[in-house]
């Protein structure tokens, strides 16, 4: 399928896994983040035709076949991988758990063990989706974008402001700590009008339906582009 699929000449980009925000050489802040999800999503939109694009943190998992992957360690680095790539992206599915903050300071040594307690200083990273909002908003072929809320509480209100306030077409929510690891994945896919609940079990029967979406909003987008209803 991978050169005659409903995808075939769509520049698809997934980001997946976590970041690491450096303490000091051997110390750094993460989240259990796997990438299973985001790397489940690449190879479905690889076997659907798209032209694929992988930015993936650390993970232990090895790069699918058939694409373009690109590895990065910290919220930095794929924040700039992303914007590097969204003016040819049809479109972007950020699946990765980025870290919201990092310390203020990185220490070239180890740090050593002090009496005491330790305060460790945070500062606020990029928000990537916020950041690409600002790069696309205004293109006519702006491109699709579907984000990833993992949330402990009030799964649907966040998860339906996050999509409003980065405007994003598609969100799904995770509960926290079931979307972390395994196999599986509990989801709810939220757009602007509507809430999918159904079970999808295996990610990559989720990623499926998340590209099933995605290749319909690009029929939407295109048919707005070019001034006529979808048929």
């Amino acid at each position: 399928l991978w050169q005659g699929g409903p995808l075939r000449g769509r520049r698809i980009v997934v980001s997946a896994g976590p970041t690491r925000e450096g303490i000091d050489p051997v110390r750094f802040l993460s989240n259990g983040s796997t990438g299973r999800m985001g790397y489940a999503i690449a190879r479905r939109a690889r076997d659907l035709g798209a032209d694929v694009t992988l930015i993936s943190g650390p993970v232990a998992l090895p790069p699918p076949a058939a694409l373009t992957f690109v590895g990065v360690e910290s919220a930095e680095e794929m924040c700039a991988a992303v914007l590097d790539v969204a003016p040819s992206a049809d479109a972007i599915v950020m699946t990765a758990a980025v870290a919201d903050y990092k310390p203020v300071r990185y220490s070239a040594e180890k740090v050593k063990k002090q009496p005491g307690d330790m305060t460790l200083v945070l500062d606020r990273t990029p928000d990537i989706l916020v950041a690409l909002d600002a790069v696309v908003r205004d293109r006519c072929d702006a491109p699709v974008r579907v984000g990833f809320a993992a949330e402990t509480s009030d799964l649907v209100g966040h998860a339906r402001a996050k999509l409003e306030g980065k405007n994003l077409d598609l969100i799904i929510a995770n509960p926290v700590p079931a979307s972390f690891g395994g196999d599986d994945s509990e989801a709810l896919l939220i757009d602007r009008t509507t809430v999918d609940a159904r079970p999808f079990g295996a990610k990559a029967d989720l990623a499926g339906e998340i590209m099933r979406r995605v290749h319909g909003l690009l029929l939407e987008r295109d048919a707005r582009i070019h001034g006529r209803s979808r048929p």
